[in-house]
């Protein structure tokens, strides 16, 4: 959509100008604008035209040059009713573009929008992912109250979509509607809870972005996705960090502890020398707890690590505030190398950035001090740049490092830049103030600077050394001298009225200077500046009180131009003045203290750094760069004295720890059941670790098997190593639990016996002739009724669900060598009605209870290339779905993989290497094969979690010495299990997946195929769906549900006369249901 939209400027848009620019020359007449405004017209004509053309050509063209023009700037809203007018285009490039169009003006002209909000609504179910969500975007756009109920169904529907880009459009549609009608709020929050459970990293930041803007105090939303949001962060795309870090580090700040505790306990120590005995014993004690970092809080610093890297400014910097504001200090350091590397951006960083680290450097300067010459000023640096690096080169200045930063600083004075010289000399001030040891040597660089030909440099000079003198009076008697000679050449108001404030001040210090300078004053007061004037007017004051009999007229002739002097605070102050100091008999009882209110001790004054009080905003934000609270912004909360229950961030666990005790389970259970709770302890503290699950799941693995092969010793060592990889894949399965609520297929009660007949199960996958897979089945019986035997009645039920599995797993090795096709009849459920309400308790996924898995009614033998012997330097590889339940996972598709060896040489080590999966998809490779003979062939099976949909999963086979990239693209019909239920529970399902979950189309069907079985053969043969009992011989209907969400896939088969037939699919996965309707069509009208 945006890359038509890109190549049509780059092409196109400067044709378009110059022919703009010359009908507008052509068409200018005595009326001027009229003219050019009847060229822009005529153009528009011209695109109206186009638009109502019947060739798609024509519209797209059309299309493409509205769109630059929108690029452009350029107002194009009067053609809004001919471009709505396409909105149903069959054309999907048509189509892109006139939603692009609809996004910018629909908020604009919502009366035409609105006329085609069906057409809208029908591209909600569009099999195009980028129809369905530009839909949305241009629903959302229309900001009518009326149309409200639509948006929130709307955002609804796409909630639940099966591509994360619509669901990440639905993300954003909730932030629009919330602004339209904020009484959507709790319908809104239901929604947000949903995306929250996502797992796609597409939608993570969009949902954040939207529970930021709707509900940022609803905490509780984030602890069961904690962990999950944590774990993604490093795939999410940019600006989504960004939103999830600032959530995360605000829910960090309500939920863990100070990790500064340690710190401020060392400041308290000398404190309890004045406590009583058993407030000190009490402190003592709290001080020997030592502090614990909380297993997540450590979860999220570890993994916002890595973003540090990042080549976004952005998220370097919302990273560099998650450490300042919840990391220990001990850690926070290492931010400061990466913020140091975005200096090398451009101005608009590095000012943010510098402003930020200005802040970081006042409380804490070894962070930075390493880096001291990262600051120093460029001479191509903007002003608003070098003002902060001196900013923070003062807050990095010590008795180590002044010597050489006022080198720094001398060169700097001599700057064109007038303003950051002035700055300079300010900073020079502040470290004479904050480094005692410099202050004489600061003073007297001033004073130098004093006889500079800058008047800038001299007058700022002039008044830092005021500043410094009221430090130390008495020492600098000369200094004073010096700059009252200064006032015959200083012009600059500020510096003159230091001067005056100085001598006054220190009037008695320079008892001969003072008057001489109060004279030359008065004879210029009233060509001064006003903030000279009032200076002038105190110096007389003060001279008054301590010198009257040179000084009494001198003062009074000012006081009398001050009466009648233009500005009102002059006139106030004289007046002031002349009642307070000159007793008379209106003068009230101050008189008598004017000496002590004119001449009073005054305060040094305290250089400190602006930023100082910033720290109290979020760093990174625009409350920071404002130093003020912005609209939004929400404050960090101080940390909690006690953590809040950390057991809040896994409450899934206990959910299902729940949900998997039913009533009267086996004793025998228990022992596994507390293994699984460690594992899943350790697993969610390697979780938290990056890269570290697999590896604990296979050490834990091995713990497992090494326990259950101690009572069998006659295992061979590949059936050990076979079941060692089963046991790990049981566990990542726990993993999986863990995370999500769905996917809760195996039960606990079949573990025992999973753990006897994995051996079996696996060396049947792993077979290589049909002698093994037999062998292997039989053995597979017998270990299965022994079992019955050995276990009690509720393990027994259990097992007799996980029987078919196990017992397909060998027979289909058999089936792909009979590729005969035996039409069957409908099946019946595979498990018994009694067993069916027995495991009602245990049936954790959202379809009815009386709805099963069943056996596949037909495997097609069909194979595909994986690699082909050319390519693969005699190493061949074909593929095939077996339609089994995976024992790798109950959301991964089964895939068995055929390897021949057609070169004359042994083949080593043929194994999965480098994985490049889609977002989401998660695949568990085979073990790898040790060597495959010249000739020989060996069947191996793998799993793969498509996440329901036709995504291609590359990976790369590899031997011992060459890798080969292949990849495997599963048909929609092998995304699917079939399913048993009765034609009853059919149309039940069927009337909850009605209007957007339904798709249908009219078939005509060749006369030869216009029979019960072959249609059967011909719908099986393309999914891999359950045939349900029918009372109407013109009516097939089929079931399953998809092997990752397990949503229900109901297909029906209706004929009509004529040879034609009404197929018709529902499902909520409306995109799977899409594919499947075209591959069933050709497959069902073809001779």
């Amino acid at each position: 959509m945006s890359s038509n939209s890109f190549a049509y400027n780059e092409q196109y848009g400067g044709g378009e100008a110059t022919e703009l620019g010359q009908e507008a020359t052509s068409t200018i007449s005595p009326s001027g604008a009229f003219g050019l405004f009847s060229s822009d017209s005529k153009k528009n004509e011209d695109l109206k035209q186009m638009l109502e053309s019947s060739k798609d050509s024509a519209k797209l063209d059309a299309m493409k040059r509205i769109v630059g023009m929108i690029a452009k700037g350029k107002n194009a809203s009067e053609l809004f009713p001919a471009v709505v007018k396409n909105v149903a285009s069959k054309n999907i490039e048509i189509k892109k573009l006139v939603y692009v169009y609809l996004v910018r003006y629909a908020e604009e002209q919502q009366d035409l929008a609105l006329l085609s909000i069906s057409t809208f609504q029908r591209a909600l179910k569009d099999p195009n992912q980028l129809i369905r969500a530009s839909a949305l975007r241009v629903l959302s756009s229309i900001r009518v109250p009326i149309i409200v109920p639509i948006m929130m169904l709307a955002i609804k529907e796409a909630s639940a979509d099966l591509s994360p880009y619509v669901r990440k459009n639905a993300a954003h549609a909730i932030q629009k509607l919330y602004s339209l009608d904020p009484e959507q709020k709790e319908m809104l929050i239901e929604v947000i809870e949903k995306l929250l459970k996502d797992k796609s990293t597409l939608v993570a930041g969009s949902v954040v972005m939207a529970f930021e803007e709707v509900c940022p105090d609803r905490i509780d939303l984030i602890h069961k996705n904690y962990r999950k949001l944590c774990n993604l962060l490093v795939d999410v795309e940019e600006w989504g960090q960004v939103v999830i870090i600032h959530m995360l580090t605000r829910y960090a700040r309500t939920q863990f502890v100070s990790p500064w505790k340690e710190d401020d306990g060392l400041e308290d120590t000398e404190k309890n020398f004045y406590e009583s005995d058993d407030e000190q014993k009490e402190k003592t004690e709290k001080r020997k707890k030592t502090y614990t970092m909380d297993p997540d809080h450590r979860l999220l610093i570890r993994n916002t690590k890595p973003l540090l890297q990042s080549r976004n400014a952005a998220v370097v910097m919302a990273v560099a505030q998650l450490y300042w504001h919840i990391a220990p200090k001990s850690e926070a350091g290492i931010i400061s190398k990466s913020l140091v590397r975005l200096l090398r951006s451009n101005r608009e960083v590095q000012y943010i950035v510098l402003q930020n680290i200005a802040t970081m450097s006042i409380h804490r300067k070894g962070m930075f001090e390493p880096y001291l010459k990262s600051f120093y000023v460029r001479s191509t640096d903007p002003t608003m740049i070098k003002t902060l690096k001196l900013e923070i080169l003062t807050n990095l200045a010590n008795e180590a490092n002044i010597s050489t930063l006022l080198r720094e600083f001398q060169t700097y004075v001599k700057s064109q830049d007038k303003q950051f010289a002035a700055a300079t000399i300010q900073t020079i001030g502040r470290c004479a103030t904050n480094i005692s040891e410099v202050t004489d040597t600061c003073l007297n660089g001033l004073v130098c600077l004093l006889s500079n030909r800058d008047e800038i440099v001299v007058a700022e000079s002039v008044v830092v050394i005021k500043k410094l003198l009221q430090m130390q009076p008495a020492q600098h008697g000369e200094i004073i001298k010096h700059m009252a000679k200064l006032l015959d050449t200083i012009t600059v108001p500020v510096a003159r009225a230091s001067i005056l404030w100085l001598i006054g001040e220190y009037c008695e210090r320079v008892p001969k200077i003072a008057p001489d300078v109060l004279r030359k004053t008065a004879k210029s007061f009233t060509s001064e500046d006003d903030l000279v004037k009032l200076q002038i007017l105190n110096l007389g004051a003060k001279l008054y009180l301590t010198n009257s009999k040179q000084t009494k007229l001198l003062t009074q002739y000012i006081l009398n131009l001050g009466k009648y002097d233009q500005n009102y605070d002059i006139r106030d102050r004289t007046r002031f003045i002349r009642q307070l100091i000159v007793p008379n008999e209106k003068s009230g009882a101050l008189s008598k203290y004017a000496k002590k209110i004119f001449l009073a001790q005054k305060p040094a004054p305290l250089l400190e750094s602006p930023f100082k009080d910033r720290d109290h905003f979020q760093l990174g934000t625009l409350s920071h760069t404002l130093n003020t609270k912005a609209t939004g912004y929400l404050e960090l909360s101080s940390w909690p004295e006690v953590a809040p229950d950390p057991s809040v961030r896994n409450v899934e666990v206990i959910e299902l720890a729940k949900e998997w005790t039913p009533t009267g389970k086996a004793k025998k259970e228990n022992p596994a059941k507390k293994f699984y709770s460690e594992t899943e302890e350790e697993e969610d503290s390697s979780d938290s670790s990056s890269d570290s699950e697999s590896e604990s799941g296979s050490e834990s693995g091995e713990q497992d098997e090494e326990g259950d092969s101690s009572d069998d010793s006659t295992e061979d060592s590949s059936s050990e190593s076979e079941s060692e990889s089963e046991s790990e894949s049981v566990e990542n399965r726990t993993t999986k639990r863990n995370s999500k609520s769905k996917g809760k297929g195996d039960s606990e009660d079949g573990e025992k016996e999973n753990e006897k007949s994995e051996t079996s199960n696996s060396s049947s996958v792993e077979s290589s002739s049909i002698e093994e897979s037999s062998s292997d089945s039989e053995s597979e019986s017998e270990n299965e009724s022994e079992s019955r035997k050995a276990t009690k009645e509720k393990e027994k039920k259990a097992k007799q669900d996980r029987n078919p599995v196990t017992k397909n797993v060998s027979l289909l090795d058999l089936d792909d060598f009979n590729p005969a096709f035996t039409p069957v009849a409908p099946p019946t459920p595979a498990l018994s009605p009694s067993l069916i309400a027995d495991l009602e308790g245990l049936n954790l996924s959202t379809s009815s209870s009386v709805i099963s898995v069943s056996t596949p009614v037909f495997v097609p033998t069909k194979t595909h290339v994986l690699l082909h012997r050319m390519s693969g330097k005699g190493l061949a590889a074909h593929y095939f779905f077996p339609r089994q339940p995976c024992i790798f996972g109950d959301k991964m598709v089964s895939v068995h993989i055929t390897l021949n060896n057609t070169a004359d040489r042994k083949m080593e080590n043929i194994h999965i290497g480098e994985r490049k999966l889609p977002m989401g998809m998660q695949m568990h490779v085979f073990n790898p094969v040790e060597s495959l003979e010249p000739e020989g062939s060996i069947t191996v099976s793998m799993g793969i979690d498509f996440c329901d949909s036709t995504q291609t999963a590359s990976f790369q086979l590899c031997t011992k010495d060459d890798c080969f990239s292949v990849n495997i693209q599963p048909p929609v019909g092998e995304l699917l299990l079939p399913v048993a239920m009765s034609e009853k529970d059919f149309k039940k399902e069927q009337g909850m997946l009605t209007g957007m979950n339904e798709t249908s189309a009219t078939v005509t069907i060749a006369p030869q195929n216009f029979t019960s079985s072959v249609i059967l053969q011909k719908v099986v043969n393309v999914a891999n769906v359950g045939v349900v009992p029918s009372g109407q011989d013109n009516t097939h209907r089929f079931a399953a549900k998809t092997v990752h969400s397990g949503s229900l896939m109901l297909v029906t088969v209706e004929l009509k006369e004529g040879s034609t037939a009404q197929l018709i699919i529902n499902t909520e996965r409306t995109v799977i249901g899409s594919v499947l309707l075209r591959e069933l069509k050709p497959v069902l009208s073809q001779g």
